[in-house]
């Protein structure tokens, strides 16, 4: 849609003005329908309103101009506080910017070809702009952006001048300038934030300066010789962004408080949502990069969004919820962290509305088909109308918890096997909690033995044991193969911040998102870009991002042994020696446990994935506790109806929803989500739906 002007009378008729949204993720002035302003302080300029959110949009497609590539900077930039104007103007600003072009507004070509040009200011003192003289070219295009005092979500556009010109009004740099052809005054005048990016997160990861200039000159080589500013990239560039990556420090004052509050004011692109702590009011602080939303964007959309919440809780300063969606190699990426002074469920609408809210600015119909909580304590309520999808209860962090205490405290394989399976039976307990405290109590009675385990269950999980109970009654569960990529990433982070020689700033926040936002931010980056372009296989990190999820699937079937009269176990052929087999117990379930090496140090191995999807995809594994959670409550109400109508009303609407339920559990089953519901003769659920016609 090209942009067209029309003419209105009054600049104090501005709110009268539609704001215009466009669809796509950037957009120009030649997507906006233009009003030409008569009178005012502004008179003669073209304005347009926009959703204050989306103004980087606009920057960033002003910039793309296909025949003058430019590069808008910032040139003035002044802010008031709400309540500092009584009578404000309709067009008051909270917040005012000015944006010019980088080829201007002063013009060195005179001095270039040795004249004096008129407009050649002193090359050092007020007005110089040191290493950018060769830059100006006298470029008159700028626009202001006012952020509205009293509409602050809206931004009003000012286009002062929207052509890239000089002062006689002819083109100064781009396709249009015969002077610029040839030289890089045809592009823009910097690099993008793209290829910044992929520089610095080069950089960060320990790639060299002449491997960097190596891949870079191959892949111009590759398109045929340069066709924008990237293509010119110089090694003078990539030592530059090498000094900022050896001098960056996390530490920007003295006072933790202070350097994050400098760091958050640094990058407010990147935080969608900051609350210093005062009073009664807990730090709150969320981050996302360009980078992120475009995965959260790009794999969230019709796919799962799972939580790592509580991370470090023990060893840093404040604790890191994490949220992360799976890319089509089943890795799990993070896409936000949140990172709290209190527990993150307990104001949880303070951070996930304004994420949401910035992904859907990007894309309104953006909507996951399920989010995966590990935590839940969580309000579901907030999740389901904040992301629009069902919540699923994630049961990686409790399992891992459990399997490797397990494994530290029991010696006994055996009893370790027989100890799982009595953990999840109650926590698939599902008639009360007193029913669950005698589960627990059993559980004692049995294993009287392994003291060291049952006082570590007594103390650290028999206070949480009824919030899992009761999840788990209201809410489906979620099959093992995310769990696995949970765990890589879990395992990834773990490497990355408790390092110990970083020991010493464990307990600074500005460190944790120094470290967040370079080296790790940027591991998973390289791995993006590596599975994008296949290029640099070496330097990526196989063994953290070949998650066991990935790794399942290169198991053929055939190296399965799955007895189907007997599904006390399976065995899987090792990959790596054909002589090994490893056994599988319980398979399909979700505590199975496995003896090979990675499962034996508490982790999901890929022999339990691929056994628990071969389970799934023949249909023969015996009933999921989750599915005999919801089968034994569709028969308590079917065999015992209420007398009072009223309560018989309510009773057939709960089994409805239940039903309904079910049938949404097939459906995730069948995207790969969930386990699929059991359908051998046993199961009894279908066929007493029918017992009561009313359900139907």
């Amino acid at each position: 849609m090209k942009g067209h002007e029309a003419k209105m009378p009054r600049m104090e008729d501005i709110l009268n003005l539609p704001v215009q949204d466009p669809p796509s993720a950037e957009f120009s002035a030649a997507h906006l329908n233009w009003i030409q302003v008569e009178g005012g302080r502004q008179g003669g300029d073209n304005i347009a309103l926009i959703p204050y959110t989306r103004v980087d949009d606009f920057v960033k497609g002003e910039s793309g101009n296909a025949e003058c590539p430019a590069s808008f900077r910032v040139e003035s930039r002044r802010k008031r506080t709400e309540g500092s104007v009584s009578k404000p103007r309709v067009d008051g600003y909270l917040e005012y910017t000015l944006y010019w072009c980088s080829y201007g507004p002063e013009d060195y070509r005179d001095t270039e070809s040795g004249g004096d040009g008129p407009n050649n200011k002193p090359a050092s003192g007020k007005g110089s702009r040191p290493g950018r003289r060769h830059m100006m070219r006298g470029c008159l295009c700028h626009f202001t952006v006012k952020r509205l005092y009293t509409r602050p979500f809206l931004a009003l556009i000012i286009y002062n001048q929207r052509n890239h010109v000089d002062k006689t009004g002819a083109p100064c740099h781009g396709m249009l300038d015969q002077d610029a052809l040839g030289t890089r005054a045809m592009y823009a005048p910097r690099i993008s934030e793209e290829l910044r990016q992929k520089v610095m997160s080069m950089l960060y990861v320990g790639m060299s300066l002449d491997k960097i200039m190596q891949h870079h000159t191959g892949e111009v080589e590759r398109h045929g010789g340069p066709h924008n500013r990237d293509d010119f990239l110089t090694r003078n560039d990539v030592r530059n962004m090498e000094r900022l990556v050896r001098n960056s420090s996390h530490e920007l004052d003295g006072s933790d408080e202070l350097s994050v509050k400098t760091w958050v004011h640094r990058h407010q692109k990147h935080v969608f949502f900051f609350q210093d702590r005062s009073g009664s009011e807990p730090f709150i602080l969320g981050i996302q990069t360009d980078w992120q939303m475009q995965q959260m964007l790009r794999y969230g959309h019709n796919g799962s969004v799972a939580s790592h919440s509580a991370f470090g809780l023990k060893k840093l300063k404040y604790p890191l919820c994490s949220l992360l969606v799976f890319d089509s190699s089943r890795n799990a990426i993070p896409v936000a962290w949140v990172i709290t002074s209190c527990d993150v469920h307990l104001d949880s609408s303070k951070w996930m509305v304004p994420l949401v809210d910035r992904i859907r600015t990007k894309d309104t119909g953006w909507r996951p088909n399920a989010f995966l909580l590990d935590d839940p304590s969580f309000e579901t309520s907030i999740i389901r109308e904040t992301f629009r999808c069902r919540v699923l209860v994630c049961l990686w962090h409790i399992r891992r918890a459990w399997v490797k205490s397990l494994l530290k405290k029991c010696c006994n394989f055996e009893v370790q096997r027989e100890i799982l399976k009595h953990l999840g039976r109650i926590l698939y307990c599902t008639r009360s909690i007193s029913n669950t405290l005698d589960s627990v109590e059993e559980l004692t009675q049995i294993f009287i033995d392994q003291c060291a385990f049952i006082n570590y269950f007594r103390s650290q999980w028999l206070p949480k044991i009824e919030l899992w109970v009761n999840s788990l009654r209201t809410l489906p569960v979620a099959s093992q193969e995310p769990y696995s990529a949970i765990e890589a990433y879990h395992l990834r982070l773990k490497s990355k911040v408790f390092n110990e020689l970083c020991s010493s700033c464990w307990q600074r926040v500005d460190w944790l998102i120094h470290t967040l936002t370079t080296e790790f931010h940027s591991m998973y980056w390289l791995d993006w870009y590596t599975v994008e372009t296949a290029y640099f296989e070496n330097p990526r990190d196989w063994s953290f991002s070949m998650n066991s999820w990935y790794q399942a699937m290169h198991i053929p079937d055939v190296d399965v042994l799955l007895d189907e009269q007997n599904l006390q176990f399976a065995k899987v052929i090792s990959q790596s020696d054909r002589t090994l087999v490893y056994t599988v117990w319980n398979p399909g379930s979700e505590f199975s446990l496995c003896d090979c090496p990675w499962s034996r140090l508490g982790n999901i191995c890929k022999h339990i994935v691929k056994v628990t999807i071969l389970c799934k995809d023949r249909q023969v594994a015996r009933p999921l506790l989750a599915a005999q959670v919801y089968r034994q409550t569709l028969l308590n109400l079917l065999q015992n109806p209420p007398d009072d109508p009223l309560v018989l009303d309510h009773a057939i609407l709960h089994a409805t929803r239940l039903q309904q339920d079910i049938k949404a559990l097939e459906d995730l089953s069948n995207s790969g989500l969930l386990p699929p519901l059991p359908t051998d003769t046993n199961s009894q659920t279908t066929d007493n739906l029918l017992l009561f016609p009313r359900f139907q």
